[in-house]
């Protein structure tokens, strides 16, 4: 049931899971069609690029995942892991 704690915690955390994932999804596709010349590369779309470039989780997703020091090879590990558990 939602009223009890663990079950509200476990909801929100869920809800802030998928909010990461569709933005990722959105930003890497979208990154994917401005490097093939698809679509204009946007100042957003080319920092994410050059994070992803020097291993750093780019700042879209460090705002609405969750705060870690890691590079971001071991973050993405650290998601998938987070995720595997929910």
């Amino acid at each position: 049931m939602y009223n009890e704690s663990m079950n509200t915690v476990l909801a929100q955390e869920v809800i802030r899971y998928n909010r990461l994932l569709v933005i990722m999804h959105k930003m890497l596709r979208s990154v994917q069609l401005a490097l093939k010349g698809e679509i204009v590369m946007s100042e957003d779309l080319d920092k994410l690029g050059t994070s992803m470039f020097n291993n750093q989780v780019p700042d879209a997703f460090g705002k609405v995942g969750f705060l870690s020091l890691k590079p971001l090879s071991s973050w993405v590990t650290d998601l998938n892991d987070r995720i595997k558990f929910i």
